[in-house]
């Protein structure tokens, strides 16, 4: 399971270093891809397998699923961190996340979100509004032990 926030830098040949305590999980493969909120998502290899499985099960003939597909799967490339713990981030990807020299690297549970420090201060800012998750998650349930 992926947790945690950390800041590291994008060097300039592109290479982002993954925070050690990530590595392990990646070791063995991992995919990068556009992420649905101008940031990139990070797998595992095997996670990555689980998505695929799910997407085939989405209809051609559904434009949405079709749009979803694309984002997916057009962007998608191997990422194997490195001897140093870094892995390549090709342009195309740095260009749609307006990755720079600096990025904040999120684990999610079940993947790792990179962010460029803007978009997530952005999302920083939605996420610590106490009013708005109230209403946000009302319908969800996190407590461990139910259901």
């Amino acid at each position: 399971m992926f947790m945690g926030e950390f800041t590291h830098a994008i060097d300039d040949k592109g290479r982002l270093t993954i925070p050690a305590k990530f590595r392990e999980e990646l070791a063995y493969g991992a995919v990068i891809t556009r992420g649905y909120d101008k940031h990139l998502v990070l797998y595992s290899a095997e996670a990555f397998k689980r998505v695929t499985a799910r997407a085939e099960t989405l209809s051609p003939t559904n434009p949405e699923h079709r749009a979803l597909l694309r984002l997916t799967f057009s962007g998608a490339c191997e990422a194997v961190p490195d001897r140093q713990g870094r892995i390549l981030v090709p342009p195309y990807l740095r260009i749609y996340a307006d990755l720079d020299s600096e990025c904040v690297i999120v684990g999610v549970g079940h993947a790792i979100e990179v962010w460029s420090t803007g978009g997530w201060s952005q999302q920083l800012q939605s996420l610590n509004d106490p009013s708005v998750n109230a209403q946000r998650f009302s319908d969800l349930n996190l407590a461990p032990g139910l259901g």
